[in-house]
């Protein structure tokens, strides 16, 4: 162990700084921080989706909620409002939080409710592009994509006219 470049001390050039608490947190803070809120996801009944790891599914009882987690970003959906009260104080009790209220946009996403449920859109974010790369005034081009085909799991898909 020796001084750094630039503060060493030329009265006790053997002497060392002793860090009490590192500066930024631990490398593996998120790792950590990931692993306990998926642990407690998984006690209360939530199961982890296998295409998308900070994705968290409960269904029981006819309820029916999705958890995502991106980076510091929680977004909690459910068609129970008492299931998402109960949900969000216990969680509330574990870690800090803060409620912003129903999500107007999540990851680029605008998130528009309706009578049937929500509706995702990338709208506002493709406005923002187009004026960020000064095409707002491009033609549009139709994109080619069968309009006949369902979307369905990949062991139940149909073949798709394109």
């Amino acid at each position: 162990m020796s001084q750094p470049p630039g503060f060493v001390n030329s009265y006790f050039p053997d002497y060392v700084c002793k860090l009490h608490k590192a500066l930024y947190g631990p490398k593996q803070a998120p790792r950590v921080w990931y692993n306990a809120l998926k642990d407690f996801l998984i006690t209360y009944g939530f199961l982890n989706s296998q295409f998308d790891t900070s994705l968290f599914i409960y269904n029981q009882d006819g309820v029916v909620a999705y958890f995502l987690a991106y980076v510091d970003d929680l977004l909690l959906i459910s068609n129970n409002d008492s299931f998402l009260n109960a949900f969000k104080t216990t969680l509330a009790l574990k870690f800090a939080l803060k409620d912003l209220g129903s999500p107007h946009h999540f990851l680029r996403k605008e998130i528009l409710p309706t009578s049937h449920g929500l509706f995702l859109s990338q709208q506002h974010y493709i406005r923002e592009l187009l004026i960020y790369t000064n095409m707002q005034d491009a033609k549009p081009v139709s994109t080619h994509l069968s309009t006949s085909c369902d979307l369905t799991p990949m062991s139940d898909a149909p073949s798709c006219d394109i």
